[in-house]
């Protein structure tokens, strides 16, 4: 059994005295793992990097076998390292695929919103604003995607500013009346109005993650968000 296929690499561990274990995202096999034979030299570490745009070429006896990887380096995304909240950001996108994705199991449309989220790290300062975006476009992706279209108690399209815990629907002011309090807050950047800050950012963050920990992590055993993902919530909000 083998393929080729390129993919973002999620995670790296050492597998025995020179060897490792990567996980990548590729565009056409999901997220996938393997053994990089060397993986621990001079020569092939500095290439296993999480966030790093990666060649890999897969093979094994059987296709259930872990199997082996070889790879070669498209693109680093090294730059994001002298910039303390964007590198937050790669490891917070990282740490969630490696997290919510099933082995094995193609998200073609994911994959690429990914790779254009990671390359955005370097290029621009807006990328919090596409980070929340990605968030949103993940739950939708697991099939737990918010309805933000209408109120879900009036029906109106107007003064949306809430979102139900219990159904990820939007609610109006005025049909949230007293239970407003129970409500999540539902910033203007999440319905793409309005100017944003990084304070709206970080409000949309608190609630995604809501839905990310409440909904997502325990249809996968009710294991914890990755710690990654808070540390840029809590870099943000110091930001805002």
């Amino acid at each position: 059994m083998d393929w080729r296929d390129e993919g973002v690499l999620l995670s790296v561990r050492r597998h025995g005295e020179t060897s490792a274990i990567i996980e990548v995202f590729t565009a056409e096999h999901g997220r996938h793992a393997g053994v990089v034979r060397g993986g621990t030299s001079r020569k092939i570490a500095p290439v296993l990097q999480p966030g790093a745009q990666l060649d890999v070429t897969w093979r094994a006896r059987l296709e259930d076998h872990l199997g082996s990887y070889t790879v070669e380096p498209l693109r680093s995304r090294a730059g994001v390292m002298a910039d303390r909240l964007a590198l937050a950001g790669l490891n917070a996108i990282c740490a969630l695929l490696g997290f919510v994705l099933p082995e094995r199991e193609a998200h073609i449309g994911l994959y690429q919103r990914s790779v254009t989220l990671l390359d955005l790290l370097e290029r621009t300062d807006a990328w919090p604003l596409a980070y929340l975006r990605w968030e949103t476009n993940l739950l939708e992706e697991l099939g737990f995607g918010l309805d933000l279209t209408r109120c879900a108690v009036t029906g109106t399209r107007e003064d949306l500013a809430y979102v139900s815990p219990k159904t990820g629907r939007a609610v109006s002011r005025d049909g949230a009346g007293e239970w407003a309090s129970k409500l999540l807050p539902l910033p203007m950047c999440l319905l793409g109005q309005g100017p944003v800050t990084d304070a709206d950012i970080t409000q949309g963050l608190r609630t995604t993650g809501f839905f990310l920990g409440n909904w997502v992590a325990p249809s996968l055993g009710n294991k914890p968000l990755p710690a990654a993902r808070q540390r840029l919530v809590d870099l943000l909000a110091r930001q805002g």
